[in-house]
């Protein structure tokens, strides 16, 4: 199993133990981080520390992948919270890798990325969007008029740059 620590080391504390006692003490659990050390649950005699740290550059992110395909992951799980960490390495990783992947919160809940799952997949992605509860309502107003405000201001900067231009021409 591969775990992308993608979040506060918090939430995967909790969630190793959980791993070893569902796998049986010999499940190998290795994990992608841009953290210094390692979780202190994780088996150091049973597991591989990745940092993404060590792998900079098209030609690091090349070799992170064919070593972590090269070790045959069936199971992928990322941390999704509301926190910007290894947010464009989570999403590559998921993509190239070919092993089934969940997705766990802040919350500690999780779901399985796939297409039975898609309403979970919308309400998930509308509320980090805060398109949902009662911030949706200001949310979705705002992204209908902003089209209109953004030709407005253009508009306005054309108009006063032309109306300087005539005024400049006129004076010559």
């Amino acid at each position: 199993m591969l775990l992308v620590e993608s979040g506060s080391r918090t939430l995967l504390e909790p969630l190793i133990p959980g791993l070893y006692q569902t796998g049986g003490a010999g499940t190998r659990v290795d994990l992608v981080t841009c953290f210094s050390g390692a979780p202190s649950a994780l088996n150091p005699d049973n597991s591989v520390v990745f940092r993404v740290g060590d792998y900079g550059g098209g030609a690091g992110r090349d070799k992170l992948l064919r070593e972590l395909v090269g070790r045959g992951y069936d199971i992928m799980g990322i941390i999704c919270s509301a926190e910007p960490v290894m947010t464009k390495w989570k999403w590559w990783l998921a993509a190239k890798i070919p092993a089934k992947v969940f997705i766990l919160n802040e919350n500690g809940d999780y779901f399985w990325l796939d297409w039975s799952q898609w309403r979970i997949i919308i309400h998930f992605v509308l509320f980090r969007a805060g398109l949902t509860g009662p911030g949706a309502v200001p949310a979705l107003m705002r992204l209908l008029v902003f089209p209109f405000t953004l030709a407005y201001l253009l508009g306005f900067a054309a108009w006063a740059h032309l109306k300087r231009a005539v005024r400049l021409a006129a004076a010559r």
